[in-house]
C-alpha cells in the first residue's frame, strides 16, 4: 500500500511580548530583537546605551536622543522613519539619518542653525547657492 508523505508548514505565532502593531520606533526595536531572539542587554550594548534605556524606548516612554538614530537604523537594517518628500523633510530626515542637531547640521552645511531652522519650518525657501551644499550633504547620506 503507497503512503503519501506530506508537510504542514505555518508561521509560528508570535509571542505576547511582539507588538501587535508596530508604529513607534520603540515597537520597530522590539519587533526587531524578538525576530533575532536577543536580549536587550545585548541590543543597549550594541546601540551603545544602558539596558533600561532600551526598556523605555519599547515601552514608548521615552524616544531615542538623535544621536543615536544612527545606531538604531544599523540595529534595525533599515530606516523606519517615513519617507521624505519635500526638501525641508528631506533636511530633517537627513539630519536624523546623521544622527545631528540642527546647531550640528548647520555647522556640516556652513550655515547659520536659525537658517537650517527656517528651512525645516519651511518659514523661507534656500537660494540657489544653499541649495548647491543641501544637495551634497544630502547626496553624502
Amino acid at each position: 500500500m503507497p503512503f503519501c508523505h506530506f508537510e504542514l508548514r505555518a508561521e509560528r505565532c508570535k509571542s505576547e511580548k511582539y507588538p501587535k502593531q508596530i508604529s513607534s520606533l520603540g515597537d520597530h526595536i522590539r519587533a526587531r530583537r524578538l525576530d533575532l531572539k536577543l536580549l536587550q542587554k545585548q541590543i543597549a550594548h550594541q546601540i551603545g546605551v544602558h539596558e533600561q534605556t532600551i526598556t523605555g524606548w519599547e515601552r514608548n516612554a521615552t524616544s531615542p536622543e538623535i544621536h543615536y538614530i544612527p545606531a538604531i537604523i544599523q540595529f534595525l537594517g533599515y530606516d523606519p522613519l517615513p519617507p521624505a518628500n519635500t526638501l525641508p523633510e528631506r533636511l530633517a530626515t537627513a539630519r536624523r539619518v546623521f544622527g545631528l542637531s540642527q546647531r550640528k547640521m548647520a555647522e556640516k552645511m556652513g550655515v547659520d542653525p536659525t537658517t537650517l531652522r527656517g528651512w525645516e519650518a519651511e518659514r523661507h525657501q534656500p537660494t540657489k547657492k544653499s541649495l548647491d551644499v543641501i544637495g551634497k550633504v544630502l547626496q553624502s547620506r
